[in-house]
């Protein structure tokens, strides 16, 4: 505090606002600091990449996949597994066999127009429950 002599004679006290502005400065910084490492990365997304040569696409022996066919509208649609018919009781089933020995769980499900998405969905969660760890939609092909 610095004090002066005013015309009577009495000392007055005046407060000194510098170090009081250097505090603040630093602490300011500190709060810059803080706030910039302390933010959190969010979920990695898997971004589908385009394919390199649409005249032949890759397809490995073991990739397993679900496809539903649209039979009517009233009607849940048919399911299979590679071209190999199953019904919807056996689903899980035959999926947690397939899968019970591999080390990479993934699985492709693939629907037509007529499907609704409420089907998918389901097929989707009965994969997840048989063990199957990525789930891939497949669209159809764009000319």
């Amino acid at each position: 505090m610095a004090f002066s002599m005013a015309g009577n004679g009495s000392p007055t006290a005046q407060i000194n606002i510098t170090p009081l502005i250097d505090v603040l400065l630093v602490l300011i910084i500190v709060f810059m600091v803080v706030v910039s490492v302390s933010q959190e990365k969010g979920l990695d997304a898997e971004i589908p990449q385009p394919a390199e040569d649409r005249r032949q696409p890759p397809s490995p022996e073991g990739t397993i996949v679900v496809a539903l066919v649209g039979s009517g509208s009233d009607q849940s649609p048919t399911l299979k597994i590679n071209q190999g018919k199953v019904s919807w009781e056996d689903l899980h089933g035959r999926l947690h066999d397939i899968f019970q020995r591999r080390a990479e769980r993934v699985a492709f499900v693939k629907g037509n127009d007529e499907v609704d998405f409420e089907y998918v969905a389901d097929v989707i969660d009965i994969a997840r429950a048989a063990g199957v760890d990525k789930i891939g939609l497949l669209t159809k092909e764009q000319p």
